[in-house]
Formats: structure tokens, sequence, C-alpha cells
């Protein structure tokens, strides 16, 4: 069982780039972010088209996730963290969405970038990550196999970096992040890239400006955090990296975890 993640950065600009990518590699479950479409322009019949049925959480202009399945409808479980912007009034963004496939609890979310720091966005990406870890508590004492994964905009350590110093001042660098971040793996789940890749230097984001692509600056920001239900069954994990490559392609390259029955 295959279980993917890909920040989509736009899904009807990347539709064409999405389905070739779903065809070819064919996830049992595929986890998008950055639809940026609100729910009532979500193309699921694209997606049926070829075989997947999907449920998502949308947001004009922003944010926004899916969960898509291979030949099955993703029974929902929860949308939503119960936590509102950083702007007074704004309400809950669309980035979080859980559901069930296969018997697999999968947790689907975009965690807020939080630039720049200081300031209400790098607070407001705490507290979600915050309610993150008490939502991966609830989930850990239900026993259920599960798999958090998604665009947690959040470079765990030095290695999963192209230059330390270039992304120095970043939110995504901060010391609390990592900390936040480091909390959710001393709790017991396991990084799949990390654990498959001890020595890092393995990307999944590469950005637009300065050549980043072309000269392999990039840093790991998708993850993959699994129970130890589905740790124990965990037998390969990767980057499809080539994605990122081709004409009109995310700014990110889809992230996988494979599982054995």
């Amino acid at each position: 069982m295959r279980i993917a993640s890909f920040n989509i950065n736009g899904i009807k600009a990347r539709l064409p780039r999405l389905k070739e990518w779903l065809e070819e590699t064919r996830p049992a479950v595929a986890c998008l972010q950055e639809i940026k479409t609100m729910d009532e322009s979500f193309p699921a019949e694209e997606f049926e088209s070829i075989g997947y049925q999907a449920i998502w959480h949308g947001q004009k202009s922003f944010n926004g996730v899916a969960i898509l399945a291979d030949g099955e409808k993703p029974n929902e479980i929860q949308r939503g963290l119960g936590i509102d912007g950083p702007k007074d009034g704004e309400g809950e963004q669309a980035r979080y969405l859980e559901a069930e496939v296969r018997g697999v609890r999968i947790c689907n979310l975009y965690l807020p970038n939080g630039n720049p720091h200081p300031g209400p966005k790098f607070d407001y990406k705490l507290a979600w990550m915050k309610k993150l870890r008490e939502r991966m508590h609830t989930i850990w004492n239900e026993q259920v196999p599960a798999v958090v994964l998604g665009d947690f905009n959040v470079i765990p350590e030095d290695k999963d970096v192209w230059s330390v110093r270039a992304m120095a001042s970043d939110a995504l660098m901060q010391p609390e992040s990592r900390d936040a971040y480091a909390r959710l793996l001393a709790d017991g789940w396991t990084d799949a890239i990390d654990t498959l890749n001890p020595r890092g230097r393995v990307w999944t984001y590469w950005d637009y400006q300065a050549g980043a692509w072309q000269r392999d600056h990039g840093f790991r920001i998708d993850h993959l955090l699994l129970s130890p239900e589905l740790a124990d069954r965990m037998g390969a994990a990767g980057v499809d990296k080539e994605y990122r490559g081709r004409e009109k392609a995310s700014d990110h390259a889809p992230v996988w975890v494979e599982l054995r029955d």
C-alpha cells in the first residue's frame, strides 16, 4: 500500500501534472496540500475519470487540503483542528483533513509557514503545532494504524537543507519550529524519509527563484510520520524528485511510503 503526499501549489494550474503523477505512480492514497480552491470548484470528476475518489477541505485562493483514494471514497473523520488564523475574526484556515482508508488513519496537513519571524504568523505556526500534537496524542491513544503527513513547513535538522546559512533566519528553521517537530517524534512517531535516509541531503522543495531547482538548492519540509503500527510495516519511502523538473511543475515533489500488508 503506497501512501503519498504532494503539495500541488494550485490544483487547477497543476492538474495535468497531478493526473500524470497519479496515473504513473498509482498510490493507494494521495494527500494534497495547497489546492487553492473553494469546495465547490474542486475538480473531483477529473480524478474519478482515472479511478480516484476524493474528499477535500478548500479555501479561496489559499491553503486547502484533499485526500484521494484509489477505487474508494475516504471515510472522513475530522476536518480542522479548531484553531483560528492569525488575524482576529479570520476564522479557521483549511489546513487539516483526516480520514480512514483501508483501515489506516490518514491525517493530511498543511502547516503554517510562519514567516515573517518573529510576529503573529510565527506565533500562529507554533500554536498550530501544539494543536496538532494534541490531536496526534488522541490518535495515538486510539491505537489505530496512522500516518500524519503533508507539508509541515519545518526543516527538522541541518542535514535537511542545502545551506544552513541561507535559511538561518527563516521560520522553517527556527529552534522553536524544530523543537515542536522533535516533540512529535519524541512522542513515538517515526519520520519515514529520515529513518531510511539517516544522512539527510534529501530534498522535497525547490524554490522557483534563483535557479534553485537547476542548482539543487532544496530542503526537506514534506514529511510522513508513522504510528508504531505502521512503522513496523514500512518497506520503503522516497521522493518522486523527477516530477519537480517537469513543465509547469509544483515547487514541491511528492513524497511516499510503502507499507507491507
